[in-house]
């Protein structure tokens, strides 16, 4: 502002007409008051939050890439908290906390309280860097804050590519997934629109599924337009999962195909074909949407247990080890019973913290055998 008042002005605005304002209503935030150069959103859910925080920061970094003289950094600090609504404004702790987790930020970045770490985690493939208790201004605990790192951004650091980092990104502990730009084949430019639009209520969809880590859109949409290999697109983005498909319309039919595939082994998990019948293109949306997710679900929980089934005992972890457990927590038969103790056991040993794993061995009831001598 010192430097160039009227050019820094026009340059915050256009930042917000073309990357912060689109970002924020795609993940279904609501701005609810901007501060000079501030602006204080609301979420309805943390991975929405942290997605669009990330998501408005790559665009960022990107733009200033391209070589603009006047660079501007937003910083980014995100808590999750009770609130007290008044009118169209939103008060208490919870709303000071993200105002102060925001001061600590460094330029560029995004920050999160320890509250939003613990219901990211395990949702969404990102690299969180864990930066200790900080005392706050005015907050009277100390309060963990955790710094943000996705694939292509690093607090104000041009993105890098596969070849730029020299190794592929490692997998995650959980089941991963990236989806990818559907082909339009129809060489109609509103299939193009409607191929789009659906995809990102496919991400949209899974990434409601907890255990399961979703790249965000912004990641997975660098790929439109490219000849693409199913394990490079993993290897890239660290994912173990790829789903891609095609969107092809005759007359007034619209045949979409989806393929589930292991970016490791390359083998095909679950693919289906949907003929539709093309008149209301958003209930047509929905309808393939929310057939894809359904039938993804099951269709990975599978696939992930007979990995699971297939690693060697000493390479299992504790996420594995659940994994075999799961089909035997609701058995009434002592033997069944007794190995999934044991390996949820086994798990807690590996990761005491595991909150699932805790879950299921409160679950798992081993019956007793009375002997008559």
């Amino acid at each position: 502002m010192g430097t160039d008042e009227i050019g820094t002005l026009t340059a915050l605005k256009a930042h917000r007409r073309e990357i912060v304002d689109p970002a924020i209503a795609t993940h279904k935030g609501r701005i609810v008051k901007t501060t000079g150069d501030g602006m204080l959103v609301e979420f309805a859910s943390a991975v929405d939050a942290v997605t669009c925080a990330v998501e408005i920061q790559e665009q960022m970094v990107e733009r200033a890439a391209e070589g603009s003289a006047l660079r501007i950094q937003f910083r980014v600090g995100i808590n999750v908290g009770d609130i007290i609504i008044d009118g169209e404004d939103i008060f208490g702790d919870g709303v000071n906390v993200a105002a102060r987790v925001e001061n600590e930020c460094e330029p560029g970045g995004v920050y999160l309280a320890d509250d939003v770490y613990r219901q990211v985690r395990g949702k969404i493939v990102l690299t969180i860097d864990d930066l200790g208790e900080r005392s706050l201004k005015n907050i009277e605990r100390p309060v963990r804050l955790y710094a943000v790192r996705s694939v292509a951004f690093s607090a104000g650091a041009p993105a890098r590519s596969l070849s730029e980092a020299g190794e592929p990104l490692p997998l995650p502990d959980g089941p991963s997934i990236a989806v990818l730009p559907f082909e339009n084949m129809s060489g109609d430019p509103e299939q193009e629109y409607f191929a789009d639009g659906m995809v990102e209520d496919i991400i949209t969809g899974l990434s409601h599924i907890k255990w399961l880590f979703v790249i965000a859109r912004h990641s997975s949409f660098a790929f439109k337009g490219r000849s693409i290999d199913v394990k490079q697109v993993g290897r890239e983005l660290g994912v173990r999962y790829v789903l891609e498909g095609s969107v092809r319309k005759s007359g007034d039919r619209v045949r979409i195909t989806a393929q589930l595939i292991d970016s490791v082994t390359g083998i095909h998990v679950w693919a289906e074909r949907f003929d539709r019948k093309y008149d209301d293109i958003f209930a047509l949306q929905d309808d393939v949407t929310l057939s894809v997710v359904g039938a993804i679900e099951p269709s990975l929980r599978l696939a992930e247990v007979d990995r699971a089934r297939r690693k060697r005992p000493e390479n299992l972890t504790a996420y594995d080890l659940v994994l075999q457990a799961h089909a035997d927590i609701h058995s009434r038969m002592p033997a069944q019973s007794k190995r999934a103790l044991v390996l949820l056991e086994r798990a807690l040993a590996l990761d005491p913290t595991y909150a699932l794993a805790h879950a299921f061995a409160s679950q798992v009831s081993v019956p007793s055998c009375n002997l008559l001598a």
